[in-house]
């Protein structure tokens, strides 16, 4: 009785067999996606292995969101080399400077499909189980490999399901149970296996909370995390899907492990410098000054985040210097259409353009020494988002309370 991710390994690698848990494979990758920044290692490592053209340009996606725009003449140069092997190996899905994080980017234009598998130079690439894809990260080389074959060897994972059980209240969101999980799991607690969440609470969540979800699952080792799809991923694609697909479903008992949570009482959550795994209840360390509030990455910078964010805000003054990215162009695009961005900036908000920017320390928001910042990113590492910063995982309900209040504050129901 296979799982998800066994279904879709037994599809990809070619076998009408089932494949167990610990075989391995070589599968079949349906798209691939390197950023600005992995894009330049994957190209060096596939010409040092003398390969002259990639497997198929249609299946190869490469978007611009780590430095943008450059912010030196080093990443400029960088960017420009990685344009010109674009062009020359006319790859088919490039998006420049300004379309958004890679991983917003490659859902909305309809390359996470249930049941498929995707790969992503970047760790996060979980964040395409949302769609019930599997998706997972590889490193520059093994994109090298794919970018020339198009195939690549992967261990079957076990699958870990997770079942949220409870009815919280109305301010806990994705993020919140996904730091809970953390914290309880621990940063190695599912290492190389496939989450699978499951309950009512999961059904319930909107696209973006899924998102949210699926994305932290390498923060606690997974190699994918993936929610089971339904109508709201179909109703999604709808004229965005870019081919055909076909959904996988684990079969009853199929897991190798499972664990519930009920979240009926859980408080909002933090993630406290310097693991992600370090997570209490906010009310624990409320109070806490803050200089930065960043509201925005492959996280929590969607459309229904700005929207709670633009909801607490409205007709107040941020008392920290706050600023916020949306995840992506078409974001950023229904957020000014519905009046998002004029609330946010009257109170006081610093808006950028579409991309990482503070998330890895790259700019536009960079930390100075000792400072703290209240973000919705997914990682607090030392050194993380600048040299000597302290960074502090939170909602965007959390953030935003937090910017109005200008010390670290829990949403109140």
């Amino acid at each position: 009785m296979p799982t998800i991710s066994q279904k879709i390994f037994a599809r990809a690698s070619g076998t009408e067999l089932a494949v167990e848990p610990g075989e391995i494979v070589e599968a079949h990758i349906d798209y691939a996606m390197s950023h600005d920044g992995t894009s330049v290692l994957a190209i060096k490592a596939f010409r040092e292995m003398g390969c002259k053209c990639v497997w198929n340009p249609e299946r190869i996606v490469i978007p611009f969101d780590h430095i943008v725009p450059a912010n030196n003449e080093i990443a400029a140069t960088l960017q420009k080399e990685v344009r010109s092997w674009v062009k020359e190996q006319e790859i088919a899905h490039f998006f420049d400077c300004g379309s958004g994080v890679c991983h917003q980017v490659f859902s909305e234009h309809g390359f996470a499909l249930p049941g498929s598998l995707v790969v992503g130079a970047d760790s996060h690439s979980c964040t395409y189980g949302a769609f019930g894809a599997f998706g997972t990260g590889v490193g520059a080389t093994d994109m090298a490999e794919i970018y020339s074959r198009g195939r690549l060897w992967f261990k079957v994972p076990e699958t870990l399901a997770i079942r949220i059980l409870g009815r919280p209240n109305n301010k806990i969101s994705a993020k919140d149970i996904a730091l809970m999980i953390i914290g309880d799991l621990g940063a190695d607690g599912a290492t190389y296996k496939t989450i699978e969440y499951l309950g009512p609470i999961v059904k319930d969540l909107s696209l973006s909370g899924r998102m949210t979800l699926c994305n932290l699952g390498v923060e606690m080792g997974a190699k994918a995390a993936i929610v089971p799809p339904d109508e709201k991923i179909y109703d999604f694609l709808k004229g965005r899907a870019k081919g055909d697909y076909g959904p996988a479903f684990s079969d009853p008992d199929s897991y190798d492990l499972v664990k519930e949570y009920d979240i009926s009482d859980l408080e909002p959550q933090v993630s406290v410098p310097f693991r992600v795994d370090n997570v209490k209840p906010v009310s624990e360390i409320e109070g806490l000054e803050v200089d930065q509030v960043f509201i925005g990455t492959c996280t929590n910078g969607r459309l229904e985040d700005l929207q709670i964010v633009a909801d607490i805000l409205k007709e107040k003054t941020v008392k920290t210097r706050t600023l916020v990215i949306p995840a992506s162009a078409e974001i950023l695009m229904q957020a000014i259409h519905c009046g998002i961005i004029e609330i946010l900036i009257k109170s006081g908000v610093m808006l950028a353009p579409p991309g990482c920017g503070p998330c890895l320390g790259a700019h536009m928001g960079v930390l100075g020494e000792n400072e703290v910042c209240v973000s919705t990113s997914n990682r607090n590492f030392s050194g993380r988002m600048g040299k000597g910063g302290l960074v502090y995982l939170v909602s965007p309900t959390t953030a935003a309370t937090t910017a109005v209040n200008g010390f670290l504050s829990s949403p109140v129901p």
